[in-house]
Protein backbone atom coordinates (compact mmCIF):
# COMPACT_ATOMS: atom_id res chain seq x y z
CA UNK A 1 0.00 0.00 0.00
CA UNK A 2 1.05 3.55 -0.67
CA UNK A 3 1.31 4.94 2.88
CA UNK A 4 2.19 8.25 4.56
CA UNK A 5 2.77 9.07 8.21
CA UNK A 6 1.78 12.74 8.35
CA UNK A 7 3.31 13.76 11.70
CA UNK A 8 5.85 11.13 12.68
CA UNK A 9 7.91 13.63 14.71
CA UNK A 10 5.07 13.93 17.23
CA UNK A 11 5.62 10.28 18.14
CA UNK A 12 9.33 9.73 17.51
CA UNK A 13 11.90 12.26 18.65
CA UNK A 14 14.56 10.41 16.70
CA UNK A 15 14.60 7.67 19.32
CA UNK A 16 12.24 5.03 17.87
CA UNK A 17 12.77 2.14 15.48
CA UNK A 18 10.27 2.17 12.57
CA UNK A 19 11.35 -1.28 11.37
CA UNK A 20 7.97 -2.87 12.15
CA UNK A 21 6.20 -0.26 10.04
CA UNK A 22 8.62 -0.70 7.17
CA UNK A 23 8.16 -4.48 7.21
CA UNK A 24 4.42 -4.03 6.70
CA UNK A 25 4.64 -0.92 4.51
CA UNK A 26 8.04 -1.00 2.76
CA UNK A 27 7.45 2.30 0.93
CA UNK A 28 5.88 4.24 3.82
CA UNK A 29 6.92 7.90 3.86
CA UNK A 30 7.60 9.20 7.37
CA UNK A 31 6.99 12.94 7.28
CA UNK A 32 8.07 14.73 10.43
CA UNK A 33 5.19 17.18 10.02
CA UNK A 34 2.64 18.17 7.40
CA UNK A 35 1.51 21.74 6.92
CA UNK A 36 -2.01 22.51 5.72
CA UNK A 37 -0.64 23.54 2.33
CA UNK A 38 1.04 20.13 1.93
CA UNK A 39 -1.95 18.05 2.93
CA UNK A 40 -3.70 17.60 -0.43
CA UNK A 41 -0.52 16.50 -2.21
CA UNK A 42 0.39 13.96 0.47
CA UNK A 43 -3.13 12.54 0.66
CA UNK A 44 -3.78 12.36 -3.07
CA UNK A 45 -2.30 8.89 -3.70
CA UNK A 46 -2.35 7.55 -0.14
CA UNK A 47 -4.02 4.20 0.52
CA UNK A 48 -2.99 4.21 4.16
CA UNK A 49 -2.68 7.33 6.32
CA UNK A 50 -0.87 7.17 9.65
CA UNK A 51 -1.17 10.09 12.04
CA UNK A 52 -1.10 11.21 15.63
CA UNK A 53 -2.31 14.76 16.26
CA UNK A 54 -3.18 16.04 12.77
CA UNK A 55 -6.87 16.62 12.13
CA UNK A 56 -8.32 14.50 9.34
CA UNK A 57 -11.54 16.30 8.45
CA UNK A 58 -14.21 15.18 5.99
CA UNK A 59 -12.71 17.60 3.46
CA UNK A 60 -9.27 16.08 3.83
CA UNK A 61 -10.65 12.55 3.62
CA UNK A 62 -12.41 13.56 0.41
CA UNK A 63 -9.05 14.70 -0.95
CA UNK A 64 -7.73 11.11 -0.62
CA UNK A 65 -9.68 9.14 -3.25
CA UNK A 66 -7.56 5.98 -2.83
CA UNK A 67 -7.64 5.93 0.96
CA UNK A 68 -8.48 2.54 2.50
CA UNK A 69 -7.28 2.73 6.10
CA UNK A 70 -6.41 5.34 8.73
CA UNK A 71 -4.07 4.24 11.51
CA UNK A 72 -4.00 6.41 14.62
CA UNK A 73 -0.94 6.60 16.86
CA UNK A 74 -2.97 6.54 20.02
CA UNK A 75 -6.29 5.66 21.58
CA UNK A 76 -8.40 8.75 20.94
CA UNK A 77 -9.86 9.44 17.50
CA UNK A 78 -11.49 12.83 18.13
CA UNK A 79 -9.16 14.39 15.53
CA UNK A 80 -10.68 12.22 12.78
CA UNK A 81 -14.07 12.58 11.12
CA UNK A 82 -14.96 8.92 11.65
CA UNK A 83 -18.40 9.39 10.11
CA UNK A 84 -16.86 10.59 6.86
CA UNK A 85 -14.48 7.63 6.95
CA UNK A 86 -17.31 5.20 7.59
CA UNK A 87 -19.38 6.63 4.76
CA UNK A 88 -16.48 5.89 2.42
CA UNK A 89 -15.85 2.42 3.83
CA UNK A 90 -12.46 3.52 5.15
CA UNK A 91 -11.18 1.58 8.15
CA UNK A 92 -9.98 3.47 11.23
CA UNK A 93 -7.70 1.64 13.69
CA UNK A 94 -6.44 2.90 17.02
CA UNK A 95 -3.98 1.59 19.62
CA UNK A 96 -5.63 1.02 23.00
CA UNK A 97 -3.59 0.36 26.10
CA UNK A 98 -0.15 1.12 24.68
CA UNK A 99 0.67 3.85 27.20
CA UNK A 100 -0.92 2.53 30.40
CA UNK A 101 2.38 2.15 32.34
CA UNK A 102 3.54 5.58 31.18
CA UNK A 103 0.29 7.36 32.09
CA UNK A 104 -0.02 5.59 35.43
CA UNK A 105 3.57 6.57 36.26
CA UNK A 106 2.83 10.20 35.35
CA UNK A 107 -0.38 10.30 37.38
CA UNK A 108 1.39 9.08 40.48
CA UNK A 109 4.27 11.47 39.86
CA UNK A 110 1.76 14.34 39.88
CA UNK A 111 0.03 13.03 43.00
CA UNK A 112 3.29 12.58 44.89
CA UNK A 113 4.73 15.88 43.65
CA UNK A 114 1.67 17.74 44.94
CA UNK A 115 1.37 15.87 48.24
CA UNK A 116 5.09 16.31 48.99
CA UNK A 117 5.27 19.89 47.59
CA UNK A 118 8.35 18.84 45.65
CA UNK A 119 8.57 21.95 43.47
CA UNK A 120 8.18 24.34 46.39
CA UNK A 121 10.70 22.50 48.56
CA UNK A 122 13.17 22.33 45.70
CA UNK A 123 12.94 26.11 45.43
CA UNK A 124 13.20 26.46 49.21
CA UNK A 125 16.37 24.39 49.16
CA UNK A 126 18.19 26.46 46.55
CA UNK A 127 16.89 30.00 47.18
CA UNK A 128 18.38 30.34 50.65
CA UNK A 129 15.37 29.22 52.66
CA UNK A 130 16.99 26.02 53.87
CA UNK A 131 20.23 27.78 54.77
CA UNK A 132 18.27 30.39 56.74
CA UNK A 133 16.20 27.61 58.34
CA UNK A 134 12.91 29.40 57.70
CA UNK A 135 10.68 26.92 59.51
CA UNK A 136 7.55 28.84 58.55
CA UNK A 137 7.83 27.22 55.11
CA UNK A 138 6.97 23.87 56.66
CA UNK A 139 3.78 25.25 58.17
CA UNK A 140 2.84 26.81 54.82
CA UNK A 141 3.49 23.58 52.91
CA UNK A 142 2.20 20.72 55.06
CA UNK A 143 3.03 17.25 53.78
CA UNK A 144 0.19 14.74 53.97
CA UNK A 145 0.37 10.96 53.76
CA UNK A 146 -1.66 9.16 51.12
CA UNK A 147 -2.12 6.10 53.36
CA UNK A 148 -5.65 5.82 54.64
CA UNK A 149 -6.98 8.10 51.89
CA UNK A 150 -9.37 7.46 49.02
CA UNK A 151 -8.54 7.52 45.31
CA UNK A 152 -11.52 8.30 43.11
CA UNK A 153 -11.36 7.12 39.49
CA UNK A 154 -13.62 8.63 36.82
CA UNK A 155 -13.34 6.40 33.76
CA UNK A 156 -12.82 2.72 34.56
CA UNK A 157 -11.06 1.74 31.36
CA UNK A 158 -7.53 0.53 30.70
CA UNK A 159 -5.92 3.71 32.06
CA UNK A 160 -8.18 4.14 35.06
CA UNK A 161 -7.56 0.55 36.12
CA UNK A 162 -3.83 0.98 35.55
CA UNK A 163 -3.68 3.97 37.88
CA UNK A 164 -5.86 2.28 40.48
CA UNK A 165 -3.62 -0.80 40.54
CA UNK A 166 -0.90 1.16 42.33
CA UNK A 167 -3.21 2.57 45.02
CA UNK A 168 -2.82 -0.35 47.48
CA UNK A 169 0.94 0.21 47.52
CA UNK A 170 0.25 3.65 49.01
CA UNK A 171 -2.41 2.36 51.40
CA UNK A 172 -5.28 3.97 49.50
CA UNK A 173 -8.71 2.52 48.85
CA UNK A 174 -10.26 2.97 45.41
CA UNK A 175 -13.75 4.14 44.51
CA UNK A 176 -15.08 4.34 40.95
CA UNK A 177 -17.61 6.77 39.51
CA UNK A 178 -20.57 6.05 37.32
CA UNK A 179 -19.62 8.03 34.23
CA UNK A 180 -22.20 10.59 33.11
CA UNK A 181 -23.88 9.41 29.95
CA UNK A 182 -23.46 5.73 30.84
CA UNK A 183 -25.86 3.43 32.73
CA UNK A 184 -25.18 3.14 36.49
CA UNK A 185 -23.27 0.06 37.57
CA UNK A 186 -23.37 -1.79 40.85
CA UNK A 187 -20.63 -0.88 43.28
CA UNK A 188 -19.92 2.50 41.70
CA UNK A 189 -20.66 5.95 43.08
CA UNK A 190 -22.43 8.87 41.53
CA UNK A 191 -19.99 11.60 40.59
CA UNK A 192 -21.09 14.01 43.37
CA UNK A 193 -20.71 11.27 45.99
CA UNK A 194 -17.27 10.33 44.68
CA UNK A 195 -16.08 13.95 44.66
CA UNK A 196 -17.12 14.36 48.29
CA UNK A 197 -15.41 11.13 49.38
CA UNK A 198 -12.12 11.20 47.50
CA UNK A 199 -8.79 12.63 48.63
CA UNK A 200 -7.48 12.30 45.06
CA UNK A 201 -9.70 12.36 41.95
CA UNK A 202 -8.15 11.13 38.70
CA UNK A 203 -9.96 11.57 35.37
CA UNK A 204 -9.64 8.89 32.67
CA UNK A 205 -12.84 9.19 30.65
CA UNK A 206 -13.15 10.21 26.99
CA UNK A 207 -14.39 13.62 25.94
CA UNK A 208 -18.01 13.29 24.84
CA UNK A 209 -21.05 15.59 24.94
CA UNK A 210 -21.90 13.98 28.30
CA UNK A 211 -18.44 14.56 29.82
CA UNK A 212 -17.49 17.96 28.38
CA UNK A 213 -17.17 20.35 31.33
CA UNK A 214 -17.51 17.40 33.71
CA UNK A 215 -15.61 19.22 36.46
CA UNK A 216 -16.75 22.80 36.90
CA UNK A 217 -17.27 25.19 39.81
CA UNK A 218 -20.12 23.17 41.32
CA UNK A 219 -18.15 19.93 41.21
CA UNK A 220 -14.99 21.51 42.61
CA UNK A 221 -17.04 22.92 45.50
CA UNK A 222 -17.96 19.35 46.47
CA UNK A 223 -14.35 18.27 46.85
CA UNK A 224 -12.46 18.34 50.13
CA UNK A 225 -10.41 21.54 50.61
CA UNK A 226 -7.19 19.49 50.69
CA UNK A 227 -8.14 17.12 47.85
CA UNK A 228 -6.17 16.80 44.60
CA UNK A 229 -7.58 16.73 41.07
CA UNK A 230 -5.62 14.95 38.32
CA UNK A 231 -6.48 15.18 34.62
CA UNK A 232 -4.42 13.24 32.09
CA UNK A 233 -7.41 12.49 29.84
CA UNK A 234 -8.80 15.43 27.83
CA UNK A 235 -8.63 19.13 28.60
CA UNK A 236 -12.30 19.71 27.86
CA UNK A 237 -13.31 17.65 30.88
CA UNK A 238 -12.34 20.49 33.26
CA UNK A 239 -13.41 24.13 33.39
CA UNK A 240 -10.00 25.80 33.60
CA UNK A 241 -11.33 29.12 34.89
CA UNK A 242 -13.21 27.39 37.69
CA UNK A 243 -10.15 25.32 38.63
CA UNK A 244 -7.96 28.43 38.65
CA UNK A 245 -10.41 30.21 40.94
CA UNK A 246 -10.57 27.24 43.33
CA UNK A 247 -6.78 27.00 43.58
CA UNK A 248 -6.29 30.75 44.02
CA UNK A 249 -8.90 30.75 46.79
CA UNK A 250 -7.22 27.70 48.41
CA UNK A 251 -10.51 25.79 48.18
CA UNK A 252 -8.63 22.81 46.70
CA UNK A 253 -5.43 21.15 47.80
CA UNK A 254 -3.87 20.99 44.35
CA UNK A 255 -4.22 19.90 40.74
CA UNK A 256 -2.05 17.98 38.31
CA UNK A 257 -3.02 18.76 34.72
CA UNK A 258 -1.43 17.22 31.61
CA UNK A 259 -4.06 18.28 29.06
CA UNK A 260 -5.72 21.51 27.95
CA UNK A 261 -8.72 22.12 25.66
CA UNK A 262 -6.45 23.63 22.99
CA UNK A 263 -3.04 22.08 22.39
CA UNK A 264 -0.64 23.69 22.06
CA UNK A 265 -2.32 26.60 23.90
CA UNK A 266 -1.39 29.17 21.26
CA UNK A 267 -4.16 31.56 22.31
CA UNK A 268 -3.50 31.17 26.02
CA UNK A 269 -5.33 29.32 28.77
CA UNK A 270 -6.43 30.17 32.29
CA UNK A 271 -4.16 27.49 33.75
CA UNK A 272 -1.01 29.01 32.25
CA UNK A 273 -1.03 31.73 34.94
CA UNK A 274 2.18 31.23 36.98
CA UNK A 275 0.51 32.75 40.04
CA UNK A 276 -1.76 29.73 40.50
CA UNK A 277 -0.63 27.84 43.63
CA UNK A 278 -0.39 24.06 43.96
CA UNK A 279 -0.76 23.44 40.24
CA UNK A 280 1.52 21.06 38.35
CA UNK A 281 0.97 21.62 34.63
CA UNK A 282 2.68 19.42 32.04
CA UNK A 283 2.42 19.62 28.22
CA UNK A 284 0.47 16.41 27.43
CA UNK A 285 3.41 14.12 28.04
CA UNK A 286 1.89 11.45 30.30
CA UNK A 287 1.77 9.02 27.37
CA UNK A 288 5.27 9.83 26.15
CA UNK A 289 7.67 7.33 27.72
CA UNK A 290 9.98 5.98 25.01
CA UNK A 291 8.81 2.43 25.66
CA UNK A 292 5.18 3.49 25.24
CA UNK A 293 5.86 5.33 22.00
CA UNK A 294 7.76 2.35 20.56
CA UNK A 295 4.92 0.07 21.61
CA UNK A 296 2.51 2.37 19.80
CA UNK A 297 4.47 2.23 16.54
CA UNK A 298 4.75 -1.55 16.73
CA UNK A 299 1.01 -1.90 17.45
CA UNK A 300 0.17 0.35 14.49
CA UNK A 301 2.20 -1.97 12.30
CA UNK A 302 0.24 -4.98 13.58
CA UNK A 303 -3.06 -3.18 12.95
CA UNK A 304 -2.03 -2.49 9.35
CA UNK A 305 -0.70 -6.01 8.83
CA UNK A 306 -4.02 -7.45 9.98
CA UNK A 307 -5.98 -5.01 7.83
CA UNK A 308 -4.02 -6.09 4.76
CA UNK A 309 -4.86 -9.73 5.63
CA UNK A 310 -8.56 -8.93 5.96
CA UNK A 311 -8.56 -9.25 9.76
CA UNK A 312 -10.10 -6.57 11.98
CA UNK A 313 -7.72 -5.58 14.77
CA UNK A 314 -8.37 -2.53 16.95
CA UNK A 315 -10.74 -1.31 14.27
CA UNK A 316 -13.30 1.25 15.47
CA UNK A 317 -14.79 1.96 12.02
Amino acid sequence: MNAVFLDYATVSYGDLDPAALRRVLPSVQLFEATAAAQMAERLRDAEAVLLNKIRLTAERIAAAPRLRVIAVAGTGTDNIDTRAASDRGIAVCNVPGYCTPSVAQHVWALILGLRQHLVEFRDYSVNGGWAADRVAEFARLPIRELAGGTLGIVGWGELGRGVAAAAPAFGMRVVVANRPGSPPQAGRLGLPELLQAADVVSLHCPLTPATRGLIGAAELALMKPDAILINTARGGLVDGEALKAALLARRLGGAGIDVLPQEPPASGDALLDPAIPNLLLTPHVAWGAREARQRCIDEMALNLQNFAAGVNRNRIV
